[in-house]
């Protein structure tokens, strides 16, 4: 089985109390330590990368995030999905191509752009493009930013949700919905939904947003900032 059927067969058929929840590693070394913790699947974040190759969130070069995806993907043996945040303008065939050469069996795609939605017809147009270029070689995951970059209203999100879904979209990522509208959403949401999971100790745990309607749960930068205050910590602690 093609790493892109067993990443998609990850999706299927989960129990409400258990999501698939995919690390985000920043690099080889991240990388390797989750799939020794047993990890089925990984999902990179954007904003880690970026971190780690000393960049702001949102403006890694194309060329610089692809070569970081690609050493992540040759680093272990269990499918990863990129996040190549909005496509870095690429045409989608290039795209496409760009990220199977990296070696990832899926992709996180936004629909905003510095801060501000995109039109959801067109976002949804250039998906069925992504989709008709990848065929089924990549599970695509597509953002919805109304919690992030919008009103926050869950029906407008269900709205370009389906939009994206009848695009070929095969999961359907509203980042920063409230838990309390997350059982609205997955409701409303025809296929896998990806929720936002926190490692503060603020938010659900991972089972608990499996209950409320979640499929699959990534945690964007979290697991790196985790590291990098522990890293702070052990230095402190070195200096006294």
């Amino acid at each position: 089985m093609r790493k892109v059927e067993v990443f998609r067969a990850l999706h299927r058929n989960r129990l409400p109390d258990d999501p698939l929840v995919l690390p985000g590693p920043w690099d080889a070394i991240s990388a390797r330590v989750c799939q020794e913790a047993g990890f089925p699947a990984l999902a990179t974040p954007s904003a880690g990368i970026a971190a780690a190759l000393g960049h702001e969130d949102g403006s890694t070069p194309a060329d610089e995030m692809f070569a970081a995806v690609a050493r992540i993907c040759g680093a272990v043996e269990i499918p990863v999905s990129a996040d190549v945040e909005g496509g870095y303008g690429l045409a989608p065939k290039e795209l496409v191509e760009r990220l199977l050469e990296a070696g990832a069996v899926g992709c996180n795609l936004e629909d905003s752009r510095q801060g501000v939605l995109k039109d959801p017809r067109e976002q949804a147009e250039w998906l069925a493009e992504v989709r008709y270029a990848a065929g089924d070689q990549l599970f695509v995951n597509a953002r919805v930013d109304i919690f992030s970059y919008g009103d926050g209203d869950p029906e407008r999100a269900i709205e370009r949700a389906a939009l994206y879904v009848a695009a070929g979209a095969d999961c359907v990522y509203p980042i920063g919905a409230p838990a309390g509208v997350l059982p609205l959403l997955r409701s409303g949401i025809q296929g896998p939904v990806n929720v936002f999971g926190r490692l503060d100790g603020e938010g659900p745990s991972p089972t608990e947003l499996g209950e409320l309607g979640a499929t699959r749960v990534t945690f964007g930068p979290g697991l790196q900032r985790r590291m990098a205050r522990q890293l702070r910590e052990s230095a402190d602690r070195l200096q006294r």
